[in-house]
């Protein structure tokens, strides 16, 4: 893990230092970028004016020591600007992890159990419109219909923005409202989190349902199954207590996976709906040419799909007893 974090955090260095893009025209702006004595100076004080080897082992040196540099439009610590909008991004994937893994199982086994019938179909049609729509476009409709037309749910961003924001504990809106108290809060944080969690986890849905379908059915031809029946177990029991269980192996990958994606990922589904986190981060580091605080969102990912593989792993062992005895 040390050694691919290392070759993810030197590939996105060099690629920043080799495009073409000026940095210099967010640090000093278009009008000063005529002004040698302005652009010198900035170049000395972000290290620009060294070669980008020295800048590498210097970035490098300075990463190993917990510091991702410092942003070029914020002019705060990376490391802080993501401390501050990760537990946003956060929140909002677990909530739609939890919704994509609750649907998406339910409605693969509701498929698997009535192959080939109208529920099967159904079910699959929904799964593959949610891996297929785009996520601009599915936030961009949802607030269209639910906020605009309907007002049965609130608009873009985390809370109303009239409402105070609760105390700073988790950094989660709806657990910190919880621990001061502020129900009030804590409603309008969650309805706020209704619309985006679900345009989310509505292509987790399509993933989880789809492989979980395929997965049962494949554990439905096994002979432990076929014995099951023959015992005369009830269906359900057959297939939530015996086949499920191993038939959701596959499954714990794809979900590890997917809340790397998510975390990292969730860039257009922040932006419509104005969600102060990671994503949103990422985008404003990119029109701006912040290239420490792409580095650093890039780097976040990294490890989280590092993280995620090696729980996966662990995952599979405690699940599987074969594994974990062999």
């Amino acid at each position: 893990m040390p050694l691919l974090l290392l070759g993810i955090a030197s590939i996105v260095f060099l690629v920043s230092r080799l495009t073409p893009a000026d940095p210099l025209v967010s640090i000093v702006g278009e009008r000063n970028l005529n002004n040698p004595e302005v652009v010198a100076a900035a170049k000395a004080r972000w290290g620009l004016d060294q070669s980008v080897f020295v800048q590498y082992f210097t970035y490098m040196k300075n990463l190993l020591h917990g510091d991702m540099g410092t942003s070029f439009t914020t002019r705060r610590p990376v490391l802080s600007d993501l401390g501050d909008r990760l537990p946003a991004t956060l929140e909002l994937t677990f909530c739609a992890l939890s919704f994509g893994i609750l649907f998406g199982i339910g409605l693969g086994v509701l498929a698997a159990r009535r192959r080939n019938r109208l529920t099967d179909h159904v079910a699959r049609l929904f799964a593959l419109i949610g891996s297929s729509l785009p996520a601009f476009w599915a936030g961009l409709l949802v607030l269209y219909v639910f906020y605009a037309k309907l007002g049965w749910l609130p608009g873009p961003g985390r809370i109303n923005p009239r409402a105070t924001a609760p105390d700073h504990i988790t950094g989660f809106y709806t657990i910190d409202s919880l621990l001061t108290g502020d129900f009030a809060t804590f409603k309008d944080s969650v309805l706020h989190l209704v619309l985006p969690a679900s345009v989310l986890g509505w292509g987790v849905v399509g993933i989880v349902s789809r492989l979980v379908r395929a997965s049962l059915l494949d554990e439905f031809s096994m002979e432990y199954v076929r014995v099951a029946r023959a015992m005369g177990l009830r269906e359900r029991t057959v297939v939530n207590t015996h086949a499920l269980r191993n038939a959701l192996l596959p499954t714990i990958t794809i979900v590890a996976f997917t809340f790397a994606f998510l975390l990292t990922g969730a860039v257009l589904t922040e932006t419509v709906f104005s969600w102060p986190g990671v994503g949103s981060y990422a985008v404003s580091a990119s029109r701006k040419l912040d290239f420490p605080a792409i580095i650093g969102v890039t780097i976040l990912g990294g490890v989280a799909f590092l993280i995620t593989n090696l729980v996966s792993d662990i995952a599979y062992a405690l699940a599987d007893p074969r594994i974990r005895l062999s």
